[in-house]
Parts: structure tokens; C-alpha cells; sequence
């Protein structure tokens, strides 16, 4: 005689959770929140630098909270929020551009930046070195070499050409590598 157990539930993945809170599930978005908010503020620190990470995380997940009727699950979740928090941190970095203009973005900037004295062990901090470097440069780099995208894709995300976008992760590199061996 075969017994029936009772069914089990299965926690529902980040699509079902996307398509629950598009319909108004709060519960469901902020499991989507609670997943991916820390890959989010750390790829908003690694953009935007200095700016507080956290304000614009907070401005990523508004976004995705209003867009989710748009997510059609061709891609995961992730990818897709992925996308929209690269195009607020690149929509914030427009709305600053006179700021910016404004700050020195020269190829001695490295050497310009008063630095404490610090201990061997420290000075080789990728994150601190990152933050170092010019917006353009850091952008680029970001974009590239810690997310994965293409000099194309970089490209069409800023409306440069692709060989402004090789020529700024080149200096970027340089300038790092310059930082790294001091």
C-alpha cells in the first residue's frame, strides 16, 4: 500500500520571484532584493568610486521595482538586473558630467593625490587603487575587467567607439600598475 506524503514546497526561483513581485508581490521582490543586493551595491562601488554605493543601490532596486513588468525571462534574473543597474550607474555618471569636467583627469592624476604613509602589506589594496583612478578610465575598467564585457558592448553602453574603449582600459591598466608597484 503506498503512502501519500504530503507535498513538499520548493522556495521559488528568482523568475517566479520576478514575476510574483511584477504583479505586486512585496514578498517576492524582497526575496529578489535580499539575493542579489550585495552584487549590486559592490558593482555600484566599483563604478561610481567615492559616491555612496548604497544610496545608489537603493536607486537601482526603485528601477528594477518599476521595470519588472518588463522582464520577459528570456535571460536570468541576474543578467537582466545586472543590465539595469549598469544603465542607473551610467545614467547617475551622465547627470554628474559637469561635476566631473570639473575635477582634473589628467595622466599624472596618480601622482597628484596626496597619499598617507602606509604599510607594505596595504599598499598592494586593489580597491583603494581602483578608486584612484579617473572616472573614464575606472568605468572602463570596471566594465571590462571585473564584469566581462566586450570593448563592443562597452561601447554601445556609452556611446564612445570601441577604441576609446581599449585606449581607457589601456591607460587604466597603467595607471594600477604604475600604483600596484610603488
Amino acid at each position: 500500500m503506498a503512502t501519500s506524503e504530503p507535498p513538499t514546497t520548493i522556495p521559488p526561483g528568482d523568475a517566479e520571484d520576478a514575476r510574483r513581485a511584477a504583479a505586486g508581490d512585496v514578498r517576492a521582490f524582497e526575496r529578489l532584493y535580499r539575493a542579489h543586493a550585495a552584487r549590486v551595491h559592490s558593482l555600484a562601488r566599483r563604478m561610481m568610486g567615492t559616491e555612496d554605493p548604497a544610496d545608489l543601490s537603493q536607486e537601482v532596486f526603485v528601477r528594477v521595482w518599476r521595470k519588472l513588468p518588463s522582464f520577459r525571462g528570456e535571460s536570468a534574473f541576474s543578467t537582466w538586473l545586472h543590465r539595469v543597474a549598469v544603465n542607473v550607474i551610467l545614467s547617475k555618471r551622465a547627470s554628474q558630467k559637469t561635476e566631473r569636467e570639473r575635477r582634473v583627469d589628467a595622466e599624472g592624476v596618480m601622482e597628484t593625490v596626496a597619499a598617507k604613509p602606509v604599510r607594505s602589506d596595504e599598499r598592494r589594496d586593489f580597491e583603494r587603487a581602483m578608486l584612484l583612478l579617473p572616472d573614464g578610465a575606472r568605468q572602463i575598467f570596471v566594465l571590462h575587467d571585473v564584469e566581462g564585457y566586450k570593448h563592443e558592448e562597452i561601447a554601445d553602453l556609452l556611446g564612445v567607439t570601441t577604441g576609446t574603449t581599449k585606449a581607457q582600459l589601456h591607460r587604466a591598466r597603467m595607471l594600477l600598475r604604475r600604483h600596484l608597484d610603488s
